[in-house]
């Protein structure tokens, strides 16, 4: 185990919230499993008291309308699957777990073609924010294992 740095830290961190905010949508995907989503969709329009006929709730309401019949359980278990796998990056990388330093560089590194493809495709504030980000994540993943390797090729 290596001496935990503040940045390994703070992306512990944020893979622990990413991993928690998967977590409460496979629960919330399991409790909807199985339900008319139509329904529920017209049940949480009613309950926040707002007017279905009007724009927003009314766009709400047709994108519930247009999905696909789809089995949510296997959504829900897709989405407690990939809350495990942050959860214990987080720990791993909290704690300064050698393997955890290389995966995380992988897991990160593995969506940059895309987020350039999102960027490029429909280009917003957001794609951008999450593309540097990202970048910045990776490349401090590869400073820390290179810094690593360094240390380790030249015992003192």
């Amino acid at each position: 185990m290596a001496h935990t740095r503040p940045g390994l830290r703070l992306i512990a961190a944020m893979e622990a919230c990413k991993g928690l905010i998967s977590l409460v949508v496979a629960l919330g995907l399991h409790e909807l499993a199985g339900r008319n989503l139509q329904q529920v969709a017209e049940a949480l329009v009613s309950h926040a008291h707002l007017n279905p006929a009007s724009h927003l709730p009314g766009i709400f309401l047709h994108a519930v309308k247009s999905l696909p019949d789809i089995d949510l359980s296997l959504l829900a278990i897709g989405a407690l699957a990939y809350a495990v796998i942050r959860l214990i990056e987080a720990y791993g990388l909290w704690k300064g777990l050698l393997w955890t330093e290389w995966f995380a560089l992988a897991s990160g590194a593995i969506y940059l073609p895309f987020e350039v493809y999102e960027m490029l495709t429909r280009s917003s504030v957001l794609s951008a924010a999450v593309f540097v980000l990202n970048l910045i994540v990776v490349g401090y993943m590869a400073r820390v294992l290179l810094v690593q390797r360094g240390q380790a090729s030249h015992p003192r």
